[in-house]
């Protein structure tokens, strides 16, 4: 990694330092995030080929950035909660939580003079759990509706989990045979809420123009998700009803752009909606599925078991097998292959 660092230590600065130089440098870009000093993104390299780098064209970001043809909600459309005080935000007249599903289970944390209405909240609010997402939730494929910057609450509503942002510090890591990984160097409980994945946000016809013109269009998927959690052809929202969006981390993204596939992940991501209306370009959320020990390498499933499903029920030919993309996981629940 020393011919990475020497341009910014020796360099970086400078009054002759190069600006477009200084644009590109990883170290440059993950210092100017706000959470950089408590919760700090590091990269190395103590295997094979140690002057090994990132591809200098990626870029990190902290939020995803929508293309100038992805079709934004009205402002006149958005709304937010009207609680009066950030505990109202855990209960059912909380408006951002309308559309979670109901569940009697988990729901007797409710002080006894709140009886009027049941808290209906994706994550535990007291004890040593406050701030995880409930076993119910973590356990299913149910999105998490969260209060945003347009509601009554403050930035320290307990329903504000995804929208503060990353909470353990990351460190990009080179694998043995995978490329680079990603890890964290303190441990994370089960339902904890670790980073976003993000990258730019385009329209379904321009991730299938990508995908056509890669020159590993074979592997073009590993950075490509689409956001069509809701997606719906007889909704009466326009948003919806439309192909669905995609992220690209390809080129610009955060450390979970770096995260490998594991057919026993530790980590699954969940649709996350702040606004209802930009419901058609929900965040990518990635919890914990189980403890996470300090080190360990952080993996999720890329399709989510969903091919080990079709293969279960004898959809996938052997024929079509032997062109897909080998699995390299060596878990004892490997699938084999990822698509």
């Amino acid at each position: 990694m020393e011919k990475a660092m020497t341009q910014h230590f020796f360099h970086h600065g400078k009054p002759d330092t190069n600006p477009s130089e200084a644009a590109n440098c990883h170290w440059c870009q993950i210092r100017s995030f706000k959470t950089h000093k408590k919760l700090p993104i590091t990269i190395v390299n103590e295997v094979g080929n140690n002057n090994e780098v990132l591809n200098p064209d990626f870029k990190f970001i902290d939020h995803s950035i929508p293309s100038d043809d992805v079709p934004i909600a009205e402002e006149s459309f958005r709304t937010g909660c009207n609680c009066s005080d950030d505990e109202d935000c855990m209960y059912s007249t909380c408006q951002c939580l309308d559309e979670m599903a109901d569940s009697d289970e988990e729901m007797s944390e409710a002080p006894p003079t709140r009886g009027r209405k049941k808290q209906k909240f994706q994550y535990y609010s007291s004890g040593a759990k406050a701030g995880l997402l409930r076993s119910r939730i973590l356990d299913s494929r149910e999105p998490i509706y969260e209060c945003h910057d347009g509601c009554n609450c403050s930035k320290n509503c307990p329903n504000r989990v995804v929208e503060r942002g990353r909470t353990v510090p990351l460190q990009i890591f080179r694998t043995e045979n995978r490329g680079w990984g990603v890890r964290c160097p303190v441990d994370i409980k089960k339902g904890q809420f670790v980073d976003r994945y993000l990258g730019e946000i385009i329209t379904s016809e321009e991730a299938n123009r990508r995908r056509a013109e890669s020159t590993i269009s074979d592997k073009k998927d590993v950075y490509l998700f689409a956001l069509d959690k809701f997606s719906d052809p007889e909704s009466p929202d326009p948003l919806l009803r439309m192909q669905p969006l995609e992220v690209d981390g390809e080129w610009m993204s955060g450390p979970t752009r770096f995260i490998n596939h594991s057919c026993d992940p530790n980590m699954r991501i969940f649709a996350r909606v702040g606004d209802p209306v930009d419901k058609h370009i929900h965040d990518l959320a990635l919890f914990a599925i189980r403890d996470i020990p300090a080190d360990e390498e952080l993996t999720f499933d890329y399709v989510d078991g969903g091919l080990a499903e079709e293969d279960a029920g004898g959809l996938v030919p052997d024929d079509k097998k032997k062109d897909m993309t080998k699995c390299l996981c060596k878990t004892a629940k490997c699938r084999g292959f990822l698509w």
